[in-house]
């Protein structure tokens, strides 16, 4: 049973000679599994799904299951086109999955109407729970409180995994409490973009959807638990250590990049391992990754 609270690590899918590479992804998914986390979400973002056949995500989603032990895994079903998703939903139902994850994605702008009847769709057809992933920079649809608000009073609607929320703690409380007012207590609230993971546990967040857990749990953990715990201090100041790994996600464009090298850097994925045409950082952008990686203690 899934609760989409706690810490949920999402890992890389990594790519071989143009497949995925299921010992390093398997091996991957044991290693998370193993260290405690809440959930593990599978085809995420970080897990390049919209760079993967249909055949390829039920693979991957049957891996992650296997491997995952008992730790609930929620598999990513989005796609553009409404009748990929609910295939990719039922492959998601048949590896075993305790949850699915939906960005609303589309080459062509979507209205809230458009939003709304994509989220009823899915979960009607779902019997797995809905979390709905607000990600405007890849899905370029923005979410309103409006909107938060009709999507979470859709029937299998479990959570939503909002974007970064205003570092600055007063912002932040005001921010997540307008979404909760929105989706009200049943639905819960998860954080996404790990730099603002700190401030959004402390402004109320129930979650966070957690990048780097899928590939370094342990180092995530040590800032979760604390957050999720009440212990603001405690983990504001893992999040200062940790911001120099922050500020290579954004120097470099977002953190795919930057976790496919560090898994590359520590031996869970070969190079390259990013689907073409995405190309992996330079040398000199590498070797910035491995100081910052032994300046934190990290291997």
């Amino acid at each position: 049973m899934i609760t989409c609270t706690g810490l949920s690590a999402f890992p890389l899918t990594p790519i071989r000679e143009d497949s995925v590479d299921e010992r390093a992804f398997a091996a991957q998914v044991t290693r998370v599994a193993a260290a405690g986390v809440d959930s593990i979400a599978a085809l995420g973002s970080t897990g390049v799904y919209p760079y993967l056949s249909r055949a390829e995500r039920a693979r991957v989603a049957r891996v992650a299951v296997e491997h995952a032990g008992d730790v609930p895994v929620i598999v990513g079903v989005g796609a553009l086109r409404t009748s990929h998703v609910l295939g990719h939903v039922d492959d998601a139902t048949d590896a075993g999955a305790s949850a699915v994850l939906l960005p609303a994605m589309s080459y062509h702008p979507l209205t809230d109407d458009d939003v709304v009847g994509l989220v009823e769709t899915v979960a009607a057809h779902s019997p797995l729970p809905v979390i709905v992933y607000d990600n405007p920079g890849t899905t370029h649809v923005t979410f309103t409180p409006e909107l938060y608000a009709r999507v979470a009073r859709v029937p299998g609607v479990a959570s939503i995994k909002i974007p970064g929320v205003p570092t600055e703690p007063a912002a932040a409380r005001e921010h997540v409490a307008r979404i909760r007012g929105a989706v009200g207590e049943s639905v819960t609230i998860g954080v996404s973009g790990d730099p603002f993971a700190t401030a959004g546990l402390a402004a109320g967040c129930d979650a966070w959807y957690s990048v780097i857990a899928g590939t370094l749990p342990e180092v995530a953990l040590r800032l979760a638990r604390p957050a999720l715990a009440g212990n603001a201090a405690e983990a504001e100041a893992e999040n200062v250590r940790l911001a120099p790994l922050w500020r290579l996600f954004t120097e470099m464009g977002g953190s795919i990049r930057v976790i496919a090298t560090i898994a590359e850097l520590l031996g869970i994925a070969e190079q390259p391992c990013l689907p073409l045409p995405i190309r992996g950082l330079d040398g000199e952008q590498r070797r910035r990754v491995a100081a910052v990686l032994e300046a934190l203690q990290i291997s």
